[in-house]
């Protein structure tokens, strides 16, 4: 928006990298650009989904904001026994995983989905997918991870935790793992950004 014709930005479409492209138009309501070259390579992020139950509205879009710039593949909220919040706006969030993908200099933005019950979500979970499960009940031990390649799924609770029965189906589940965060309670924000920085360094990119 601050650039004039002639001059060059950055662009990205989420598949095919950086480019530079020339502003050969630059209206109030309109502009128009010219692609020159790619500067970038794509870089995708691991196969890493992260689903949160969603929160107030500031703290759904940090979730959200965090997600996309610490690397994760898919952005699921989903509705859990305890969730204080049932309804998300889909298209905004989608504008907030583009917006950090264009701060932090990313060329991959995240598919936020649509809000979904947990228990369906884990009705058809797939066979090939891990999933971490932090589980504040565990406050304290130690966090351990299965040093597995392959799709992955980071879940985090919500305010007040997950439910007995939650906790019950998680643990039936072959391919959840439940680990600690620390010695303390996260807030649902915080743990979010805490069990991507512990499953990238562990299993991921940053590793």
């Amino acid at each position: 928006m601050r650039k004039g014709t002639g001059e060059v930005v950055e662009v990205f479409d989420g598949r095919s990298g950086g480019w530079d492209a020339e502003v050969v138009e630059a209206g109030k309501m309109k502009g128009a650009l010219r692609v020159l070259a790619q500067v970038r390579p794509q870089r995708d992020p691991p196969d890493l989904w992260l689903l949160f139950a969603p929160i107030k509205r500031a703290r759904t879009d940090f979730i959200v904001e965090k997600a996309a710039e610490m690397g994760a593949a898919r952005i699921c909220p989903v509705q859990t026994d305890f969730t204080n919040s049932e309804r998300i706006r889909r298209d905004r969030l989608q504008a907030h995983a583009v917006e950090a993908a264009e701060q932090c200099g990313g060329t991959f933005v995240p598919e936020v989905a649509e809000i979904e019950k947990l228990g369906a979500l884990l009705d058809h979970w797939p066979e090939d997918r891990r999933l971490m499960f932090c589980d504040e009940g565990l406050a304290g031990a130690g966090a351990t991870l299965p040093r597995d390649a392959g799709p992955w799924a980071v879940l985090i609770g919500p305010e007040g935790g997950f439910s007995e029965a939650e906790r019950s189906r998680l643990a039936a589940l072959p391919q959840a793992h439940a680990v600690s965060l620390g010695p303390r309670i996260l807030r649902a924000d915080t743990a979010a950004v805490a069990a991507l920085t512990l499953w990238q360094t562990t299993l991921g990119d940053w590793a």
